[in-house]
């Protein structure tokens, strides 16, 4: 049986994952789609034309994870594509984001991403593909999102790495990263504080970034990055001393 495995599945970027997932590739037997909550994922099964099953895990918890171990060796699937989109943010200044929230973001961004991906890598074969999400936010420090932006990077740095271990396997790892996506993620990090103007003004489409997202991963990229402006910002933080970068959008800020 060939599988995808989408977490974050019950929303945001998650759930168009496994929308188009579905949508593009005949060769997909089962979705397994993982998330805290079930009943978002299964009002997706009448939507989509492959066979779907929900799994209501927290993958920060080491018993929910010793279940997807087990599931995995007990049907032994090939794994076709990965996709960990699993994730969130909040915006505050470090200290002022609750203790709970600031480690939440490290173990569900960080830990859960490896752990899943460690145990989903023996049931990958050649040709399959793994989807990390990062974000733009890994370009850089970010002041205010500290947390967040440094998990992201550690996303991206894992990703890359990994690309180059499984390159003689066959597997490809791309991993993601758009700035701002108009989804319920920033509903989420803005319980904490307010997303800076300039984002707002960048908000992209899902739908579209997935679709760059999967195009880029079937093409063997080891980045994907949707957008001419976060494509531009990605440069600029290659170019500049981060923390040159970072006065300047404070003087936005303050102008704004």
């Amino acid at each position: 049986m060939k599988i995808a495995i989408v977490t974050g599945a019950s929303s945001g970027m998650g759930r168009e994952f496994v929308m188009q997932i579905a949508d593009r590739f005949n060769g997909i037997g089962e979705i397994w789609a993982i998330a805290r909550r079930k009943e978002p994922m299964e009002e997706l099964s009448s939507m989509v034309p492959v066979k779907l099953r929900t799994f209501s895990l927290d993958l920060t918890d080491e018993r929910h994870l010793k279940q997807l171990e087990e599931l995995l060796r007990k049907e032994k699937p090939e794994v076709k594509w990965l996709i960990n989109a699993a994730g969130f943010g909040k915006i505050g200044t470090v200290g002022n984001v609750s203790l709970s929230d600031e480690m939440g973001m490290v173990d569900l961004n960080c830990r859960a991403l490896v752990a899943v991906t460690h145990l989903a890598l023996p049931y990958l074969s050649a040709n399959s593909r793994i989807v990390q999400f990062s974000s733009a936010a890994a370009f850089m420090p970010q002041p205010g999102f500290a947390i967040y932006a440094a998990t992201k990077a550690f996303v991206l740095s894992y990703s890359k790495a990994l690309n180059e271990e499984l390159n003689e396997k066959g597997i490809f790892v791309t991993a993601v990263c758009p700035g701002p996506v108009r989804t319920e993620f920033f509903s989420i990090a803005e319980t904490t504080g307010e997303m800076p103007l300039y984002k707002k003004m960048v908000m992209a489409d899902p739908k579209k970034v997935v679709k760059l997202a999967l195009r880029d991963s079937m093409m063997g990229r080891p980045v994907s990055v949707y957008g001419s402006l976060m494509k531009a910002f990605r440069v600029l933080c290659k170019a500049l001393p981060h923390i040159v970068i970072i006065r300047l959008m404070k003087g936005f800020l303050k102008v704004h």
